[in-house]
């Protein structure tokens, strides 16, 4: 300790050292000749007023300390005598005394301590070295956590107040972002959490601190400051070091309790790895779909139905930019390379107001920087896929690069199925993503991320399905001071689709599609106290649309040319919300997002007769609009709030509310994402949809915030959403409204989840009742569903459980467990049939009173690391997998056929037996 007379004595030589100002025993004043019960600001005034020593300190922190000493001593042993048995130590440069607070062995010396002509740098505080203690042996022994930092612009006596420290948190291994981390002071009463960027803004009061900062996968680490102003400072974490006997996951451990955010899921890249799937690649969207309230309507499926919604009702961004289509081979993975996603965040519940456009919930992946040290590389070799990773600085913490590639050799898999319906298929993917990012300063940094994907398969014919993803995003985030920055964004997203045929000449065909999307957008973050994060912002989107065409391919060809119009529309929002901490027990959030929808032209829109039902037969007019004329106009408030009461440490009830507007909607008529599925623009005949939940839950941490339980209930509202009449054509349909029906929807259930994500047994258990319904109110008999009574919707599925385990043997052997149930989706079953006319009739159930089976799978992996050395060429690992382990036949659907006068029907289902998988991946 510094108390210790020894230690303080080699501190005051080796800083004299370095001055070469050596201040003698002799040349040091006496105090006063008697003193006796003063507080310690009159024995300043009394030592001040007769020596010439002059005193720096935080008075608000000293205003309680009584002296009371008697005899004639030295200003050492006096200065001793007053600081026994408190947390509080002195310096002293010739007649300069400092005091500071906290037990600070050998610190560091701040950046211009003892000198007031020089300037604090604003950034970059951990790179300064001040040379006290001479050999470079006794420098690195010091460690960051050791040592004291200055903040701000030194003044000689810190007046009471509030400052702010300001700046980043990044890995020392690649000067990558981390993102989600935490910054405590040492009371752990205050603290704040990164943005997307690693940027953190603490407001606290001046003067000595000890921030603690923890991360998922990091090491956690300390720095001690000392606060004279408005400053930043640039920190460094570890990757966790983990012991063999278990693995600890500390960073947030009690966030889901004092978090304000409730309906949130997190993922890390190497939490998603350890989930097995199935043909051995790790895949970001199944495993979102074991996290609770969230499902798909069958295996080999990626969309996601989100409490109740539709897969449509899911915005899915990737750095910002929407992805249409996030499948690749019939939905087998998802659009996402592992190697390069960073950080995944599900918003299903208490959406914040910076994102707008979709009814169920908000998916955003960030991809990597690139590693701003060093150049590395990584990549796998899997039974269908291969992908490799590049990445390294342009300028050496500066400016770095990221560039990834992973692409499908599948159809060899194909060709040993004994089906020929398989074995004569082909399929291929391919995706590439490429970021670059340069920081011009400490205030200014750009950021550009590219993607690009691209589907072809064929199924036992010769019709060639063909889709293409398009992804480009621009920010510049400006730092304008430790309260505010902004980030500007520029995206743009594509998506198109072709469907081919060849074989036969004269019925030679392509069919087309396509949408565009522009997007810019500027937000704000503003943190005047620590007590409000105040967020704000503005956006726009302009949408073009091709709905379709169809052209003959060939000369031979007898197909008639066909072109739908095409559409165009701008959604424009302004949206402001601020988390307050009204105590520290309470908490609220509260938001505001206004949107705007126009709807433009050049397009011709049809009116129908009033009082009729929507068909060709009562169209009564028809209105053109030349380009850039507002068609119609839609527009409202989105109200977000949520609060959160801690009822303990460990345990507290937080309760939410948004509103959801949604001007672009989904046509398909299948339940699943698939290629031929059409977006269309809400017009004066399609409304948009609209959405409210409520939603309130409980959490609570058990054995010291190991073990996370919590439990979550919601009600949802859907206005304006979309079904479609019996036999409805949706692809080609100039008249597309005529086969749509606008439903009312609700949504209901409860969502249990316990975590445990230390320790050797690591993972999770979740339990989701959900329940969805639509309801069809139209007076007219063809626009009516199930009498207008409410029917099971396509993504009713009551009951979801969810099972991950994983066990870690060692450092390099561990093994994986995934258990899934869930109960079958609806479908309409014909009943009877009968004879009309002459002709053969079937007579259907009611829409969606039946199901499929349930459906149940286990699957099962095996993780092999080589050896850990540090100076190793390449670092490598195998996964050994089990899909389906027990072999079950799962029903994907059910259909029928007329064979010899008799209607049979068929359960098809996409993996009917345990699929065993083994990957390679490495890193160098």
């Amino acid at each position: 300790m510094i108390g210790d007379r020894n230690i303080r004595f080699y501190f005051m030589v080796s800083f004299l050292a370095i001055f070469i100002m050596p201040v003698k025993a002799q040349e040091i004043s006496a105090a006063p000749n008697k003193v006796s019960q003063y507080t310690f600001q009159q024995l300043v005034r009394d030592i001040e007023s007769t020596t010439p020593y002059k005193f720096y300190y935080n008075e608000k922190l000293l205003d309680t300390l009584a002296v009371n000493t008697s005899n004639r001593m030295e200003i050492h042993t006096l200065l001793d005598q007053v600081f026994a048995h408190t947390d509080f130590h002195y310096t002293i440069d010739k007649i300069n005394i400092y005091i500071i607070k906290g037990q600070v062995l050998l610190p560091k010396i701040p950046f211009d301590f003892f000198d007031s002509s020089v300037s604090q740098p604003s950034a970059a505080v951990d790179k300064i070295n001040t040379d006290y203690l001479g050999t470079e042996k006794q420098k690195a022994s010091i460690s960051n956590e050791e040592k004291l930092y200055a903040v701000g612009k030194r003044v000689a006596k810190i007046t009471p107040g509030m400052a702010t420290v300001a700046g980043h948190i990044r890995a020392s291994n690649s000067g990558e972002a981390v993102i989600g981390a935490s910054v405590v002071t040492e009371t752990g009463h205050i603290g704040v959490v990164t943005d997307q960027f690693g940027y953190f803004a603490l407001t606290i009061p001046k003067g000595i601190h000890e921030l603690t900062v923890k991360s998922i996968g990091m090491k956690s680490t300390k720095r001690k400051i000392m606060l004279y102003s408005d400053g930043q400072l640039e920190i460094e974490m570890d990757d966790e070091v983990i012991s063999l006997k278990e693995v600890t996951i500390e960073s947030e451990k009690d966030k889901n309790v004092t978090g304000m955010q409730m309906g949130l899921e997190k993922l890390d890249i190497k939490t998603m790895k350890k989930v097995p799937v199935a043909l051995g690649e790790v895949d970001i969207l199944k495993v979102v779909l074991t996290l609770p309230g969230v499902q798909s309507v069958g295996e080999a499926t990626t969309g996601l139905n989100v409490r109740g919604g539709a897969t449509n009702q899911n915005l899915i961004l990737f750095n910002d930019a929407t992805i249409y289509n996030p499948t690749h081979l019939f939905g087998f993975f998802s659009a996402f390379n592992p190697d390069v996603v960073k950080n995944v965040e599900l918003y299903k519940s208490g959406i914040p107001a910076e994102y707008g456009g979709r009814l169920s919930s908000v998916l955003d992946v960030s991809s990597r920087e690139g590693n701003k040290k060093k150049f590395t590389g990584s990549g796998g070799l899997g039974p269908v896929t291969g992908r490799l990773t590049l990445e390294g600085p342009i300028v050496n913490e500066k400016t770095s690069f990221l560039i990834a590639a992973r692409s499908t050799y599948s159809d060899w898999l194909l060709h040993q199925i004994p089906n020929p319906a398989i074995s004569n298929s082909q399929a291929s993917f391919y995706d590439v993503n490429a970021n670059i990012n340069h920081e011009f300063n400490s205030k200014n940094t750009v950021y550009a991320t590219g993607y690009l994907s691209h589907d072809q398969f064929k199924l036992n014919g010769d019709t060639l399905y063909s889709y293409r993803n398009q992804n480009l995003s621009a920010k510049w985030k400006h730092i304008f001071g430790n309260k505010l920055y902004g980030v500007l964004s520029e995206a743009f997203s594509g998506y198109d689709y072709s469907v081919s045929s060849e074989q036969n000449p004269v019925n030679a065909f392509t069919l087309k599609y396509s949408i565009k999307q522009y997007q810019t957008k500027a937000d704000f973050s503003y943190f005047p106290s620590t007590q409000h994060a105040l967020n704000f912002g503005l956006s726009s989107i302009h949408y073009s649309l091709s709905p379709g065409s169809l052209s003959p391919a060939g000369s031979q060809s007898l197909v008639l040319p066909d072109l739908l119009q095409n559409e165009q529309a701008r959604e424009s929002a302004a949206y402001v919300s601020d988390n307050f901490e009204i105590s520290p027990k309470l908490s609220v959030y509260a938001g505001l997002r206004y949107s705007l929808y126009n709807y433009l032209g050049p397009r011709q829109v049809y009116s129908y007769a009033p009082g009729q039902p929507k068909n060709v037969n009562n169209i009564s007019d028809t209105t053109y609009y030349p380009a850039g004329k507002s068609i119609v106009t839609y527009q409202g408030p989105e109200f977000r709030f949520s609060s959160k009461y801690l009822l303990s440490s460990n345990s507290s009830v937080k309760i939410s509310f948004n509103r959801m507007r949604q001007y672009l909607q989904m046509l398909s008529n299948t339940a699943a994402i698939s290629p031929t599925d059409i977006w269309k623009l809400s017009d004066p005949n399609i409304k948009p949809q609209i959405g409210d939940q409520i939603a309130m839950g409980y959490y609570r941490n058990f054995r010291s915030n190991t073990i996370e339980f919590s439990v979550e209930g919601y009600y949802k509202w859907m206005k304006n959403s979309l079904d479609y009449k019996s036999g409805a054509v949706l692809i080609l349909n100039h008249h597309i409204e005529t086969d749509i029906v606008s439903a009312q929807g609700k949504s209901y259930g409860i969502e249990v989840l316990i975590k445990k994500m230390s320790g050797k047994v690591n993972g999770w258990v979740s339990y989701t009742y959900s329940r969805s319904f639509l309801r069809t109110s139209s007076p007219y008999p063809s626009e009516t569903i199930n009498n207008g009574q409410y029917y099971p919707s396509n993504y009713d599925k009551p009951n979801a459980v969810n099972f991950i385990g994983n066990y870690k043997f060692s450092h390099r052997f561990s093994t994986s467990l995934n258990v899934t149930y869930s109960t079958g989706r609806p479908i309409t079953l014909p009943l009877a049939k009968y004879n009309l006319d002459g002709s053969d009739r079937l007579y259907y159930s009611e829409r969606n009173q039946y199901r499929v089976p349930d459906y149940f799978r286990i699957d099962f992996a095996m993780n092999i690391e080589g050896n850990h050395r540090i100076k190793k060429l390449n670092h490598s690992s195998w996964t050994v997998g089990i899909y389906n382990l027990t072999g079950r036949r799962n029903a994907y659907s059910i259909f029928f056929e007329s064979q010899n006068g008799a209607i049979n029907g068929y359960k098809l289902s996409i993996f009917g037996q345990p699929i065993p998988t083994i990957t390679y991946n490495f890193k160098f």
